[in-house]
């Protein structure tokens, strides 16, 4: 039950140290209504939830290196790290340190075949090795079974690669439609070759996710967002059981909300089973991402 040292985890959400707490407030200004996350009291797209944000970097210190200290310091082998050919940062990343950091990219179905076009750009000339979609945080909403968003999962079956995609109540103050757990049923029915991770819990639906996970193969869920304490029970008698064994994926939230000295704090009084444990940090990210 313990949780096994030197493992070499995985971790499929980690995000650049920066100064800039509100990037996504730029990002989804048309859709944030309220005066909180309007006001620079509101660092966090969710800061009713999440109180100690993790330290800020000393930004003179490079972003790079601040970041693999502390996947070293966690025993965090490789990561799933955001890019974008407009971000030199995360550019220089990823070609410092390829056996590392594994790139993803941030589709936007509102940009038609623009962000295909991207897509299959940034696998071809970044080596990104996953897509993203944030259905609630499009400007405007794109619910995640969509029509916009099909020549998106089409092209990631093209390209064999997986699409992690935001479900469940977000946590930005945005209606939740778009992110219904329900949705995915006809995506998975439609694109049984598309490898779909769900990210950020799926509640209040996490039944309705699992027992989705069940019926498709090419579903799966990481534990994004959350603090390992608060990881849905039903998430956890998943994982332990023979059929969930191979679907449940650890992921961070560093630096976004947590920091990956909590995270591992707290993961190591998980109550999973010894042979869940290495699926779960590190097996379940090789078999979705294809790594080697």
């Amino acid at each position: 039950m313990a949780m096994p040292q030197g493992i070499g985890v995985i971790d499929t959400m980690i995000g650049m140290p920066s100064g800039d707490r509100r990037w996504w407030a730029r990002s989804m200004a048309p859709m944030l209504l309220d005066a909180d996350s309007q006001s620079s009291t509101f660092q966090h797209a969710a800061s009713y939830m999440y109180k100690d944000l993790p330290a800020e970097p000393d930004m003179g210190e490079d972003p790079v290196d601040v970041l693999i200290r502390e996947m070293d310091a966690n025993g965090v082998a490789q990561a799933l790290l955001p890019v974008t050919p407009d971000d030199p940062v995360s550019l220089r990343a990823l070609q410092q340190h390829p056996d590392r950091l594994l790139g993803s990219f941030m589709v936007d179905p509102v940009r038609g075949m623009e962000t295909v076009r991207a897509l299959e750009s940034a696998v071809r000339d970044i080596g990104v090795v996953a897509a993203t979609f944030f259905p609630c945080g499009c400007v405007p909403q794109v619910p995640i079974d969509d029509r916009m968003v099909y020549p998106v999962y089409a092209k990631c079956v093209e390209l064999d690669i997986p699409i992690f995609v935001n479900a469940g109540v977000p946590g930005p103050r945005v209606p939740m439609d778009a992110q219904e757990v329900a949705l995915l049923d006809k995506v998975c029915w439609f694109f049984p070759d598309l490898r779909i991770v769900l990210r950020h819990g799926a509640e209040p639906w996490v039944d309705l996710a699992v027992k989705l996970m069940v019926k498709y193969p090419n579903l799966y869920y990481t534990t994004s967002a959350f603090a390992p304490k608060y990881y849905p029970r039903q998430i956890i008698d998943y994982a332990n059981s023979s059929r969930g064994a191979g679907k449940v994926l650890y992921a961070g939230y560093y630096p976004s909300g947590l920091s990956l000295e909590r995270i591992f704090r707290e993961l190591a009084e998980l109550p999973l089973r010894d042979e869940t444990w290495p699926r779960f940090l590190r097996d379940n990210a090789r078999e979705v991402l294809k790594l080697p």
